[in-house]
């Protein structure tokens, strides 16, 4: 797919899972030249997409029999009457309904499934998070200033120079254990910035086996569910 637009000065390849290959071009550029800059970054395309392939095999392809649940809530996939495809939270489900012609396996209906249950989560964080950040700061005296959750795909969290704490929802994706690590690790971070020697002597003040929960960490892929 090749798209020309006026908020780009040089020809860019995006590739993700579950999308055709996207080339940017600037609205002045040839197509010739972004077809000849394709062949220029054939190796590099080849082992990105190689890398995807695998990140897709790991991916949920959600049909009407998967079973998945958060730590509330159930998905649930109905077929109905109707034109439009639905996602609402209701009674502790993550209730799909789904027109009768609809193809389940479609990149349009994966994404909706996909938003119903981050709505899930982003509830669960909301309802979870703040609360035992308050109780682990307490604790610990570690002082924050607020807490925000947000979607984020990158990373679990951080702490700004403010000392305001972000969280990702995908974190009511993890086990009790480590969510309180990464909630103390962010606390931490109130006082030291960075991943320097004083950081982790703190951290294993008040988590002794943080060195071996953050290795378990790495397990966990935040944009793989």
């Amino acid at each position: 797919m090749m798209i020309k637009s006026t908020r780009t000065r040089r020809i860019s390849i995006s590739a993700k899972p579950f999308q055709p290959l996207r080339v940017t071009l600037p609205v002045f550029e040839s197509y010739s030249r972004a077809e000849r800059f394709l062949k220029e970054k054939e190796k590099w395309i080849h082992k990105t997409l190689e890398k995807i392939r695998k990140l897709e095999d790991q991916y949920t392809v959600f049909n009407e029999d998967t079973r998945f649940h958060t730590r509330e809530h159930e998905l649930k996939v109905e077929h109905m009457d109707g034109d439009i495809p639905r996602v609402s939270l209701k009674n502790k489900m993550i209730l799909v309904k789904l027109p009768l012609t609809s193809d389940i396996h479609s990149p349009e209906i994966q994404d909706m499934i996909r938003w119903g249950i981050q709505a899930a989560w982003r509830k669960e964080a909301r309802e979870y998070l703040p609360a035992r950040l308050s109780d682990l700061s307490r604790k610990h005296q570690l002082p924050y200033n607020r807490v925000i959750i947000k979607n984020n795909k990158t990373r679990w969290g951080s702490c700004s120079q403010k000392n305001n704490i972000n969280l990702s929802l995908h974190l009511m994706r993890l086990p009790d254990h480590l969510i309180d690590y990464i909630l103390l690790h962010e606390l931490v971070h109130t006082l030291h910035k960075n991943h320097g020697r004083r950081f982790w002597t703190n951290m294993e003040k008040i988590c002794p086996n943080a060195k071996s929960l953050d290795r378990e960490l790495r397990g966990y892929r935040i944009e793989i569910y």
